[in-house]
């Protein structure tokens, strides 16, 4: 099937995990298809996908994710030299702290890459990094991420399904649809009519150091994720050992919170200009492509737009080709672009400001 090639490298190996998983042949009177499958549509996505493997656009350049790596560590290092050199005034502190914001959002977008496996062609190096990045540069679970992020992928936008709006209808009611629905039933949780208002003090600033904070030491102990748990804890050690040599401890604990607040902010408003706007409605069974496409929208390219997003501005082309290295998006965009011409399906491309005007 489309979303098994979508996300598996080494399709060898992983077919023979999936041969413990096999429990019998379907009855001769069983569709084997989504009955609603676009299979002209499917068809021409197959072509476009061996296109693009015939092209090398799912070889990645390992030279940029080093650079990039790179950076995350020397901004790293420069947020604390400027407490070290500068002192721990006000100013400082601020220089500081937004420096450091850049290299954990930074961290965040390459922790994505490896997740997708699109940074070596060996699946056990983007795992190894992959751990490295998540847990000890950021202090959360990797395999937290992987369990959250491939429901998300596989299932884009279809409620109850993708774990990304879970939030409707307890903080906010989501799509066109299903708050007619919410509006039918009577139910109201929070005062909806005010949501575009309280989105801005509650979902970007709070996700990270509240929810996600606590969720990824939740499910790391519940599912007993220890190699995890033992790397999160090497970011703490680090973190609270480096700076609280600087810092009293509530100014520290001050600093961690609000760096938390400010990352969280950069994720919320990227993550969502994607995804927010679009159809958002229970699961109708679509095909692959369809199901990717009418979850997602770009963002138009620039280098400060692929810098800021961590490439997630070419949304369609991610969602479509999960493993391809981000560096390439540009490339197969065109050809994603006259697929979606060929089929009357929109393809949605937007100036930054826009998308997150869209979001509101």
């Amino acid at each position: 099937q489309d979303a098994f090639v979508a996300f598996h490298v080494d399709k060898v190996l992983v077919s023979k995990y999936l041969k413990s998983l096999q429990i019998g042949e379907l009855a001769p009177d069983q569709p084997s298809i989504e009955p609603t499958k676009n299979k002209m549509l499917v068809k021409d996505f197959r072509e476009l996908r061996a296109t693009v493997e015939k092209m090398g656009l799912l070889e990645p350049n390992q030279l940029f994710f080093f650079l990039h790596l790179a950076h995350i560590l020397l901004l790293e290092t420069a947020a604390w030299l400027i407490l070290f050199y500068f002192g721990t005034s006000l100013m400082p502190i601020i220089v500081s702290l937004v420096v450091l914001t850049i290299s954990q959002i930074q961290a965040s977008w390459l922790q994505h890459d490896l997740g997708h496996l699109s940074v070596f062609r060996a699946t056990k190096w983007n795992q190894l990094l992959h751990k490295f990045v998540m847990c000890h540069l950021i202090g959360a679970s990797a395999k937290w991420w992987n369990l959250l992020h491939s429901r998300h992928h596989a299932k884009p936008n279809c409620f109850q399904k993708d774990p990304d709006i879970d939030m409707h209808p307890f903080l906010f009611t989501l799509g066109k649809k299903l708050s007619v629905e919410l509006g039918i039933k009577k139910k109201k949780y929070m005062p909806y009519n005010h949501q575009h208002k309280y989105f801005f003090i509650t979902l970007p600033p709070l996700l990270f150091p509240t929810y996600f904070q606590c969720h990824t030491f939740y499910i790391a102990y519940t599912k007993r994720y220890w190699v995890d748990l033992a790397w999160m804890l090497t970011f703490y050690i680090r973190f609270f050992f480096t700076y609280g040599s600087l810092l009293e401890i509530k100014s520290l604990l001050a600093y961690f919170f609000i760096l938390r607040m400010l990352e969280s902010s950069w994720f919320v408003w990227v993550s969502q200009m994607n995804h927010m706007p679009m159809d958002i409605y229970y699961d109708n069974n679509l095909d692959w492509v369809s199901t990717q496409l009418q979850a997602t929208c770009n963002v138009e390219q620039s280098l400060f737009n692929d810098w800021f997003t961590g490439h997630l501005n070419f949304q369609i082309e991610h969602h479509l080709f999960p493993t391809m290295p981000r560096h390439n998006y540009w490339k197969v965009a065109p050809l994603v672009k006259s697929l979606c011409a060929k089929h009357g399906i929109e393809y949605q491309c937007k100036p930054l400001l826009t998308a997150f005007a869209d979001i509101v």
